[in-house]
C-alpha cells in the first residue's frame, strides 16, 4: 500500500506544469514555487510513511503546494491586542510604543545621524542621541544605552570587576525572568560572585567584613519581581554607599524595571527612581527602557562620568549597542518625560497602568455588547469584576482592580475558546481563569478590537 502511494506521487516537474502553479510561478519566481513543490511533496511522503495519507491526488498536491508558498511569503510577525490582563507582558513585546516612539521607528528607518556630527562633518557618537535627555532626567553625569537590561548588567561588571570579586547580599539574587538569573550574568561577565547575609536578612557588617584584595564593587539589586516580607532587613543604597566611600569601592544598583517618575502621583506603588540611586551616590545605576519607562527594549547604563567612560570603552559594548531604530524610539519616549503633566496621556504604559476603573468598565460593556452582536449563538458575555498585573517583574504582587468580559459557550471548553480569539486578524490574547475565557479590557482602548474576525 505504501510503496504504492509512494509511486504514484507526481514528480517536481509535473507538478509545475499545472495551470495554477505556472500562473504561481510568473507571479512570485520559478525556484520560489519549486521550492513550495518540493516541501509539498516531502510532506505528503512523511504522511505516506506514516500512515496518515491513504491517497495521493494531484489536485490536492497542486493545493498543498500553494498552501506552503503562501505559508512561506505569509509575515511571522503578527499583531496581538493585549487583553491578558498583564500590562508589560513579555511575550508580547511588553510596553506599547507611544505615537511619538512609532514615527521615530518610521523616520529612523532612512539615513539618519546615528554616528555622523552633524556640526563637525566627522565622525560622532551614538549615545549622543539619548545622553542629554538621560542626564537631565535622571541626575546623571553620563549615560549609555545596550539593548536590553541584562546586558546592561553584564557589561557594567565586565567593565569594572572583571576577574575581581562582586559583593551582592543573598537576598538580592534574583532570577530576571526566561530563567536568565542575576549569579549566572555575574559569573559570564568574568567576576566572581561573593555572597553575603542571608535570604531575608543582610546586615551592614556583612559588607565591610567581605572586603578582601579582590574586592572590585558592591552590587545592590532592586528586587522588582518578588517581595520577601516578616523578619527580614537589609541595607539601603545610602548606606551602602557609605561602606563603599569607606572601603574605596564603587557602588552599582541594578533597579530593573527602573522608574523615572514618581508612580504614586498615579495612584500606583512607588517605585524607586533612577535619580534617587544617582542623588543617593550610587556610582551605576542600571535599568530597562522597555518596562515601567514605556520604551523600547533597551538597558540603560547612567552614572559617574569616570565609570561610564570605562564601560564605553570596552569591546563588548560594540556587540551589545542597540541600532538606529531603538535610540529613535527611546529618544521619543524620553521627550515625553519632559512634560510630566501630559505624560500619563501620551505614555502608553503609564496611561493603562492609571487607567480610571469606570474607563475601563465602559470599554469592558460596549466589548461585551458588540461580541454578542457578533458572535451570537451559544455564547454568553458578562462583564465582572477581576485583577490585573503589571507584568515586566515590575511591581510584585500589586493588583490593579479592573473589568473583565467573560466568554462562554454552551458546549464548547474555554481552551477551545481562546483558540479562536487567537486565530482571528489580528490575534486577541485574553486569558483563562476557572473554566472561563477572560478579555481584561484595562489595555484595550477600542472595544471593537476584541471582535474577532472569525466564527466558529
Amino acid at each position: 500500500m505504501k510503496k504504492r502511494l509512494l509511486r504514484a506521487l507526481p514528480s517536481v516537474d509535473e507538478l509545475l506544469r499545472s495551470d495554477r502553479l505556472k500562473e504561481a510561478a510568473t507571479l512570485h519566481s520559478l525556484p520560489l514555487v519549486t521550492g513550495s513543490v518540493r516541501m509539498a511533496l516531502e510532506e505528503s511522503r512523511s504522511g505516506i510513511l506514516a500512515g496518515s495519507v491513504t491517497e495521493v491526488s494531484f489536485d490536492r498536491l497542486v493545493e498543498d503546494s500553494l498552501e506552503v508558498l503562501r505559508r512561506t511569503l505569509a509575515s511571522k510577525v503578527r499583531k496581538v491586542i493585549n487583553a491578558s490582563g498583564t500590562v508589560l507582558h513579555t511575550n508580547i513585546g511588553r510596553a506599547v510604543l507611544s505615537e511619538e516612539a512609532q514615527e521615530a521607528v518610521v523616520f529612523a528607518s532612512g539615513n539618519i545621524n546615528l554616528e555622523f556630527d552633524l556640526d563637525t562633518g566627522g565622525r560622532g557618537e551614538r549615545d549622543n542621541l539619548v545622553e542629554d535627555l538621560l542626564k537631565r532626567l535622571t541626575g546623571a553625569e553620563a549615560a549609555t544605552v545596550v539593548n536590553n537590561n541584562a546586558a546592561a548588567v553584564l557589561l557594567t561588571l565586565n567593565s569594572l570587576a572583571e576577574g575581581k570579586e562582586v559583593v551582592i547580599s543573598r537576598g538580592e539574587l534574583i532570577e530576571i525572568g526566561g530563567s536568565f538569573r542575576l549569579p549566572e550574568i555575574i559569573k559570564k561577565s568574568g567576576c566572581v560572585l561573593k555572597e553575603v547575609g542571608t535570604t531575608n536578612r543582610t546586615h551592614p557588617g556583612d559588607y565591610a567584613s567581605a572586603v578582601t584584595g579582590s574586592t572590585a564593587l558592591f552590587f545592590k539589586a532592586h528586587t522588582s519581581n518578588y517581595t520577601v516580607v516578616g523578619f527580614t532587613a537589609e541595607v539601603g543604597l545610602p548606606e551602602l554607599v557609605g561602606i563603599g566611600k569607606r572601603h574605596a569601592l564603587p557602588v552599582v544598583e541594578d533597579l530593573g524595571s527602573g522608574s523615572l517618575v514618581d508612580l504614586s502621583r498615579y495612584g500606583l506603588p512607588k517605585e524607586p527612581l533612577v535619580s534617587e540611586s544617582i542623588e543617593a551616590g550610587a556610582d551605576i545605576v542600571t535599568f530597562s527602557g522597555d518596562k515601567l519607562l514605556g520604551g523600547p527594549q533597551s538597558g540603560i547604563i547612567a552614572g559617574k562620568k569616570e565609570f561610564v567612560d570605562s564601560i564605553r570603552k570596552n569591546p563588548l559594548k560594540r556587540a551589545l549597542r542597540p541600532g538606529k531604530l531603538t535610540l529613535a524610539s527611546l529618544e521619543a519616549t524620553l521627550r515625553l518625560y519632559l512634560d510630566s503633566e501630559r505624560l500619563a496621556g501620551r505614555l502608553p504604559t503609564l496611561r493603562h497602568l492609571s487607567r480610571p476603573l469606570g474607563d475601563i468598565e465602559e470599554a469592558a460593556k460596549k466589548a461585551a455588547s458588540l461580541l454578542s452582536e457578533f458572535l451570537g449563538g451559544s455564547f454568553s458575555f458578562s462583564v465582572e469584576d477581576s485583577d490585573s498585573a503589571v507584568g515586566g517583574g515590575s511591581m510584585p504582587g500589586h493588583k490593579l482592580s479592573t473589568k473583565v468580559v467573560s466568554v462562554t459557550h454552551g458546549t464548547v471548553g474555554p481552551e477551545r475558546i481562546m483558540r479562536l480569539f487567537l486565530d482571528s486578524t489580528p490575534a486577541i490574547l485574553g486569558r483563562i481563569n476557572k473554566d472561563r475565557f477572560l478579555l481584561d479590557m484595562r489595555t484595550v482602548e477600542d472595544p471593537a478590537d476584541v471582535v474577532p474576525s472569525v466564527r466558529f
